[in-house]
């Protein structure tokens, strides 16, 4: 026997099962949503994990192919590592359940998610997000729910609940929000330009829904769910916190952490860890944690001196930007390039220009392969941070603030038709203190106009902190949090937007929610200052788009041919554009409505492509000119090739004025000749006149 579980959201129904499948998991839903099928998973050890002063969670979201009917492609016939989808939803998941496990929990514990079938009514996505709490809250592991998610599009002005796939691609508007039973804890947004009152209220209508699911989630666990298993609490002794404020006092710790170096406030708190090292030396379980017990005495420092004396630690105004810097063409030959720098956070980003047989392919859990033509690639070496450690390629970390650089620029990219470009952007971290993600989107920006990328309007972005006391009402809200403020606070709220409304949100918290008055003032804190970054900083350094692509950048002219004549373009086996590429050296991309692209560096060699391809596509009429080579000669008369793959042929009549024996007496193989088309003959063939071309073209 089993439980089933059913409501309506979105006018789609979510069905929950429970007992049917994989009893040995600590707990486990199989989620139906529509026909999307997802089984979840929550498992824990029975012990924690020595060592450690962080809770270990990991979220799993496997892609399953055979849940839309294909077999994964390459020589193993098996899914491989997790696509960039895969990471990016289980973070999505990851960061508003993290906050409400217990802080001083240390167990192992892993949700999984595994998509099973795709309804594209019905994203496996938001299926896998709900699974995920339902699977956490029915288990024995301490976790302080319900968490329910709602994900909301919007198509001509109007939101949709939980929208297919489709409209997801297509609508203005991405956004998911997670929700305890009070207060928002996740939203995680792409936009189309959405206005700050538009967002908020798409938001909160969200987090309605989500009330709806949360009531639904306590009746699933009134009915089956475990009691909370005990466990081993890995919390600092208070006694050795109290010994801490004796050896070094508050006012030590505010002084060693009040400054605007990094470097030198981590110089100071190593001389306080040495001085508390010397003093509990006999103390071997205290010495133990006793990393994890400075970073807490810190924390309680620097939330105080926010909170109670709203001195921040490197001295700013909680609304105050750091100095920020901007500048393009950095780096020479590449096709575009931009350093943005705020503080102690420093983005070098360079675009790459390329025709558009260089888009990504993406493979998943759609119906089709998905070309992505706007890549945005972030890496976070080891040195940005003063540290040494050998580079792995790019974590999910990485990851995920490309992919947040990326969608916030995204609404602004030129439609293919007025920019024919796959475009890259690698923003590279050359110093990070706070929200590099933020910087990167600066940084691409500008590197964007910089390299001739007609992009519709400038974006900027930038990040809010807060730091909460006992109530609702005891909070503030911090402008530009540096990495200090980030670590030790209780929100990390990124937006990006140009001046006319939002393009991207990313806000994840350490606490169990935000009031509404939170959310509406980080909001208008992050416009204010995006609208100062781009016009006082960023317009500075380049003001719009350049007129052309870099010199070194590839160029690229489009030109439209009959879709009927794609066939004479290409030719048997592709010889005939082969040909045409190997003797001018360009790329050619033809689409299936008969739109092509020439893309070189040599303008004369794109030009003379693009004669050729017009040459071949051109219904031959009496009176066109032509310039070909003398491929043939046979004794009725000689074959001259005037494009790849195209002959027309010269009679021996036609060659000159006057009477000749032999073609040889007046052509050899390999001449260039002008000729003029006389039309095609019974058989179809092209015919040509060397004597009756007019003089002109002589």
């Amino acid at each position: 026997m089993y439980n089933s579980y059913s409501m309506e959201i979105g006018g789609k129904t979510l069905t929950v099962e429970i007992g049917r499948v994989c009893a040995q998991a600590n707990g486990a839903a199989l989620m139906r949503y529509g026909e999307t099928t997802v089984l979840s998973t929550a498992t824990a050890s029975d012990k924690p994990r020595d060592g450690i002063d962080f809770f270990p969670l990991s979220v799993e979201y496997e892609e399953k192919l055979y849940a839309v009917g294909k077999i994964p492609g390459g020589f193993n016939k098996r899914e491989g590592k997790a696509s960039e989808n895969a990471i990016l939803t289980s973070r999505v998941i990851d960061r508003p359940m993290r906050p409400l496990f217990p802080k001083d929990y240390r167990n192992d514990v892993t949700l999984n998610n595994m998509v099973m079938s795709v309804d594209p009514q019905c994203r496996p996505e938001i299926t896998a997000m709900l699974g995920a709490a339902i699977s956490a809250c029915i288990s024995d592991i301490p976790f302080c729910g319900p968490c329910a998610m709602t994900q909301v599009g919007m198509m001509d002005g109007q939101f949709i609940v939980n929208p297919s796939q489709q409209e997801w691609d297509e609508g203005d508007l991405q956004l998911t929000v997670a929700s305890t039973m009070e207060k928002v804890i996740m939203i995680e947004a792409g936009a189309n330009e959405i206005p700050e009152d538009k967002m908020l209220e798409a938001i909160y209508m969200a987090h309605e829904i989500n009330q709806e699911i949360n009531a639904f989630i306590n009746r699933i666990v009134a009915e089956v769910g475990k009691p909370k298993h005990e466990y081993t609490s890995c919390a600092i002794p208070e006694e050795m916190l109290a010994a801490m404020r004796e050896i070094v006092t508050p006012q030590e710790m505010e002084e060693a952490v009040f400054t605007d170096q990094k470097q030198v406030r981590e110089e100071n708190i190593r001389k306080v860890t040495e001085k508390l090292e010397e003093a509990f030396a006999e103390k071997e379980e205290w010495l133990a944690v006793l990393g994890e017990a400075v970073y807490q005495y810190q924390k309680k420092t620097v939330r105080k001196m926010i909170l109670k004396d709203r001195r921040r630690p490197d001295g700013r105004d909680i609304k105050q930007i750091r100095p920020l810097a901007a500048e393009v063409d950095l780096i020479p030959r590449v096709h575009g390039s931009a350093m943005f720098t705020r503080g102690q956070t420093q983005i070098c980003d360079i675009v790459t220009l390329a025709p558009m047989s260089e888009v990504q392919k993406v493979d998943g859990l759609d119906e089709n392969i998905v070309l992505k033509r706007y890549m945005h690639h972030y890496n976070f070496p080891s040195y940005s941070v003063g540290e040494t450690k050998p580079s792995r390629g790019p974590g999910r970390r990485e990851i995920g603030h490309g992919a947040l650089a990326e969608k916030a620029l995204i609404p602004v990219l030129p439609s293919v038709e007025e920019f024919p470009y796959a475009i890259r952007a690698v923003s590279e971290t050359f110093e990070s203190n706070g929200s590099t993600s933020m910087a990167s989107t600066c940084a691409s920006c500008l590197s964007l106009m910089a390299a001739g990328v007609p992009i519709k309007k400038m974006v900027a972005g930038i990040s809010c902190g807060l730091v909460t006391g006992d109530t609702d009402d005891d909070y503030v809200v911090l402008t530009d949090i540096q990495g200090l403020e980030d670590f030790f606070g209780d929100m990390d709220f990124k937006v990006t937007g140009t001046h006319d409304g939002i393009t991207a949100i990313q806000m994840d918290i350490k606490i169990h929610g935000l009031t509404r008055p939170i959310v509406e003032e980080a909001i208008e804190r992050t416009r204010e200052a995006r609208l100062y970054i781009m016009d006082e900083v960023m317009s500075k350094a380049i003001a719009e788009p350049r007129k052309e692509v870099a010199p070194l950048a590839p160029k690229i002219i489009q030109i439209q041919i009959d879709p009927m004549k794609i066939g004479d373009v290409v030719g048997q086996r592709g010889k005939t554009i082969n040909e045409i590429i190997e003797r001018t050296g360009v790329k050619i991309d033809i689409s299936d409505e008969g739109s092509v692209s020439i893309c070189g560096t040599d303008k004369a060699m794109m030009d003379k492509a693009v004669e050729m391809i017009e040459i071949i596509t051109t219904n031959f009429e009496e009176g066109q000119i032509f310039k070909g080579k003398v491929v043939s000669i046979k004794e009725f008369g000689a074959f001259i090739e005037f494009a790849p793959g195209k002959e027309g042929m010269v009679h021996i009549s036609k060659i000159t004025k006057g009477r000749i024996n032999h073609v040889e007496d007046v052509l050899t193989l390999g001449d260039t000749v002008t000729v003029v088309c006389l039309g095609k003959d019974k058989m179809g063939r092209v015919s040509f006149s060397i004597k009756d071309v007019p003089k002109e073209y002589l």
